[in-house]
């Protein structure tokens, strides 16, 4: 009997100077939520840790990493994290790409798993912007690859923000297909080029939204032929975002993951996903917004 596999680390809820516009308390909330309504327990979850630094640097610029790991990233770099930088929170950003590369090995066995943080996917080979120093999914998939446990891999980012730094990655990686479906007129400004871009109106409803989904998931799986895929499925997609810009109400968040697990559960393609963004100014919107994705995961899968 298979069963659902959950990244989580209590370091994942990183302090913040106060009045800081990351919603950190959102690490520590899923959980708890999902412990409380009986959607997963205790056996659910797995703590991850120091992955080898092997995996980091299938991705990452070495000078970059250690610049990182000593905390001696100019100042500038460092800014455009959006984080103040400590041993603490680049702690944190290994473990949360320990808990993909092992989500990965958990979904494998059990066709799914997740990672309560992760969607790091506006960090570069080398650098880190907006929220993001190490590219968790990135990590993952040049894990399988080295490692054979995948030969071709898709990367599903719906995430309301491009993901960027996941393109520029892979842009002659031929064994990694980016897609990324994002807000058109939002950050980044100066976009990368994915394997395939979607750009979005702003306001763009439910119904809209999932039918340029319906219209492009099929035939593009059809296309790549993955035998893994990554799934980033940030909540910033919601109406209520304060940075999304998009118009999705909770339920088209929730009919849009239904319908990229649904797909690939039929498919029997394993799928890591990791959660991505959320900025709506409640709290309870974003964590009901993220634990609709792990409702799901247990209706279809378990």
């Amino acid at each position: 009997m298979g069963m659902l596999k959950i990244a989580y680390h209590p370091i994942y809820k990183h302090p913040l100077p106060e009045g800081h516009r990351f919603p950190m308390i959102k690490y520590e909330l899923l959980p708890q939520q999902l412990l409380h309504e009986g959607t997963c327990g205790p056996e659910n979850f797995f703590t991850p840790g120091f992955p080898e630094e092997e995996h980091i640097l299938r991705v990452h610029d070495e000078e970059y990493y250690r610049n990182l790991i000593n905390l001696s990233l100019d100042a500038r770099a460092a800014r455009k994290t959006g984080f103040p930088l400590s041993k603490e929170l680049v702690e944190r950003e290994v473990i949360i790409a320990d808990g993909t590369i092992k989500g990965c090995g958990y979904a494998l066995k059990h066709g799914i798993a997740m990672n309560i943080a992760g969607g790091t996917h506006h960090a570069y080979t080398s650098h880190g912007e907006a929220f993001c120093l190490l590219n968790d999914q990135a990590i993952g998939a040049r894990y399988l690859l080295h490692e054979k446990l995948a030969k071709k891999i898709l990367i599903i980012d719906l995430d309301v923000h491009q993901g960027n730094g996941t393109a520029e990655i892979f842009q002659s990686d031929r064994d990694v297909f980016t897609f990324s479906m994002h807000g058109k007129n939002n950050y980044p400004f100066r976009k990368e080029r994915s394997d395939l871009d979607i750009e979005l109106h702003d306001g763009i409803q439910d119904e809209e939204y999932l039918t340029i989904l319906k219209d492009t998931l099929p035939s593009l799986i059809k296309k790549v032929n993955p035998d893994f895929v990554f799934y980033l499925c940030g909540a910033d997609v919601l109406a209520t975002d304060k940075l999304g810009k998009l118009g999705l109400s909770i339920e088209g968040c929730k009919d849009r993951d239904a319908y990229v697990l649904n797909l690939l559960h039929k498919a029997k393609i394993p799928v890591q996903c990791s959660m991505g963004g959320g900025y709506s100014p409640d709290i309870k919107l974003i964590v009901e917004a993220h634990a609709n994705t792990y409702r799901l995961a247990q209706e279809i899968y378990f």
